[in-house]
Order: C-alpha cells, then structure tokens, then sequence
C-alpha cells in the first residue's frame, strides 16, 4: 500500500511561486501529472507558466505561454518531452477530458492540470497535487502539496527544501 505525504509551502510573493515551480520543473518526468487546485486568482497560472517556462528555458527555447482558459489545453515540446497545460474550468462531463486527448498524455507527457475536480473518473493514477490559497497579503500564497509514496520519491528531498527555505523567509 503506497504511503502519502504532505507539505505546506509559503509563498510570500509571485516571484516566490515562479521559483518554487522553476525548483519543481527538471523533477519532472514523461508520465507526471500536477494537478493545480484553488480558488480563481490563486496562482495555479502563474505556477504552471512559470514551470513551463523553466522547461522551455533549459532547452533553450523561447515561447509565449497563454493561458488554456479558452483553448482548453496548450501543448509544447521542451525536447525531452511533450508538455500538456489543461485549464479544465470550462469543461462540464468529464468524457470531454478524453475528446482531448488528456487521458493518453497522461501516460507519456508532464501534465499541468487546472480545475482537476473536473477529471472525473479520469484522473491520473499518481497525480502530484497542488492547492494553491490566498493569504496574509494580495501576493501571498500557500501552497499545500500531496502525493503518494514511492512514486513522487524523486521530489520529496526538494519540496521538503524548499518549504524549509520557504518558512525561514516568512
């Protein structure tokens, strides 16, 4: 029986949030599912492009990274892999997740999943999970991240790091 974790992250301003999902970004194989949860105005955005771009960036690629709001998914290639960025707001029955293609990228891309309540019976079976809320102040967020033991192993060390660094700068 896999064993669960979880973390509690402070993030004091959206610099501090880039950089956690930049920490996040190189961790992240073919197969990784994030699913980004909170209220509209929490961040899940801000981390997913800014997780993106780390990707692209190491690559040495350079690209405008939109919101999926109204296209749903946006997909980019950081030469290692496929990325699926999906703001499922907008969807309704969760068969439209798979009229997407979102179920068959889970297998072999990073996927940033926004509104994941929306899956469904869809969801990915190990799925990192992130729930971004407000906080103290209009840029301050917390971060509250789950997932299953042995197979999010990989970060632990990093996200246990980064909620220490996080919490001697609150």
């Amino acid at each position: 029986m896999a064993k669960s974790f979880s973390l509690q992250i402070p993030l004091c301003s959206p610099e501090a949030t880039a950089a956690f999902a930049a920490t996040i970004a190189p961790l992240l194989e073919p197969g990784d599912t994030l699913l980004l949860s909170g209220d509209v105005g929490a961040g899940k955005t801000h981390f997913a492009r800014a997780l993106i771009q780390a990707r692209l960036s190491k690559s040495g690629i350079a690209e405008e990274i939109p919101s999926p709001t109204y296209t749903l998914v946006q997909t980019y290639n950081d030469r290692v892999c496929d990325i699926w960025h999906a703001d499922l707001y907008r969807v309704s029955d969760g068969a439209e997740v798979v009229e997407l293609g979102l179920v068959d990228a889970f297998q072999d891309a990073v996927c940033l999943v926004e509104w994941p309540d929306r899956l469904g019976a869809y969801g990915p079976e190990n799925p990192l999970c992130i729930a971004l809320s407000s906080g103290k102040s209009p840029d301050f967020r917390e971060a509250i991240i789950t997932g299953k033991l042995p197979y999010w192993k990989k970060v632990l060390p990093t996200l246990k790091a980064s909620a220490d660094r996080a919490t001697s700068n609150v």
